[in-house]
């Protein structure tokens, strides 16, 4: 049976904070920064933001789109590093906000940076089996980082979200293979209680993002005997913007592929929502029948990647909700002083 994407939704909350306002407050150099991490601001939350209320709005921007009967979703998985309860689910304020009713199973993932795509897969699954209709898959998160640490300048808030069904005339865009590529590669980790993650600096590149990201890549365009010049876009996770631009020179893909899902730039490392807001962001400008591959990358470590066509359906309903643009260009700059009462008690 075949499945595909029905509706796709995304948010970013309006408030922002420049790399200029946080080398500021340590005493560091902004332009070095920039020129290292490719990230000029990041979002933050509001202090009435949470993982729930970015996954709620994204579902519906993704329901706006689909144009179905919320109760005929029957999963919802929502991946994050940052839910709001340690025991309790935020799949299930999702489902209670958007309408779905009670006949419908529930849980929250965690993969770090992976959780959302690999809810993506969760979902896939069970739509193909017949045993849901739709399912909805969420990556969001109001992602931490502990001050001064060099996290802070990328880690962001954001979320997006993907309806998944089996009627091909609703597709907008039809999912045609995926794979992951998984190890016990420890690059970034929080204990339970803690307050802020830690990571293994360097270690996070070569080891754990490249060899991740590339190894799904690869074994997924080895196994469709795909090659780069097969698709129009590619969506990586972006850690930063230097991680994915670097990632393209290794596998052959160009500058021009990969530009329209490079977020980061603008928004920072929205973590679970990261390659799900490059794909939605990409989705945004596709026309019909364009291919794109999406490989999303978590720490700890994995990557899920996809082979995705386009259908002259996105082009209808694009416009039906909000694009990832929209939300860029909507923002609000914050002190370093009001980001930080922001961040307070978020986790």
């Amino acid at each position: 049976m075949s499945v595909g994407i029905v509706g796709y939704g995304a948010y970013v909350p309006k408030y922002r904070i420049t790399t200029e306002e946080i080398a500021s407050v340590w005493g560091q150099n902004p332009d070095a920064i920039k020129n290292g991490l490719g990230i000029y601001e990041k979002s933050v939350p509001g202090k009435d933001e949470d993982t729930a209320s970015i996954s709620v709005q994204a579902a519906r921007n993704a329901l706006l789109r689909a144009e179905i009967n919320p109760q005929d979703i029957g999963a919802i998985y929502v991946g994050s590093e940052s839910h709001p309860y340690a025991v309790k689910p935020t799949s299930a304020i999702v489902g209670q906000a958007i309408g779905v009713g009670t006949n419908f199973t529930a849980a929250d993932t965690e993969f770090a940076c992976k959780a959302g795509s690999a809810g993506i897969q969760m979902v896939m699954g069970q739509v193909a089996s017949n045993m849901i209709k739709y399912g909805l898959a969420i990556g969001a998160d109001t992602s931490q980082s502990a001050p001064g640490d060099a996290l802070e300048y990328s880690a962001a808030a954001g979320g997006a979200a993907y309806i998944v069904g089996s009627k091909e005339n609703e597709f907008l865009v039809k999912i045609e293979k995926t794979l992951s590529f998984t190890s016990d590669t420890p690059d970034f980790w929080r204990r339970g209680r803690a307050a802020h993650p830690e990571h293994a600096g360097r270690f996070t590149g070569e080891p754990a993002y490249f060899k991740h990201l590339l190894g799904a890549t690869k074994s997924i365009m080895t196994e469709t005997n795909t090659k780069p010049e097969d698709f129009d876009y590619v969506v990586f996770h972006m850690p930063n913007a230097k991680f994915p631009t670097g990632a393209i020179k290794k596998v052959g893909f160009t500058k021009e592929q990969l530009e329209n899902s490079l977020v980061v730039k603008k928004i920072g490392n929205t973590y679970s929502g990261s390659s799900l807001l490059g794909l939605a962001a990409t989705l945004d400008v596709a026309k019909a029948g364009q291919r794109i591959l999406m490989t999303s990358y978590g720490s700890g470590s994995g990557s899920d990647s996809f082979i995705l066509e386009t259908t002259d359906l996105l082009e209808t309903k694009r416009g039906k909700a909000k694009l990832v643009d929209d939300y860029i260009a909507n923002k609000s700059y914050l002190t370093y002083s009001t980001y930080s009462k922001h961040m307070e008690g978020i986790h």
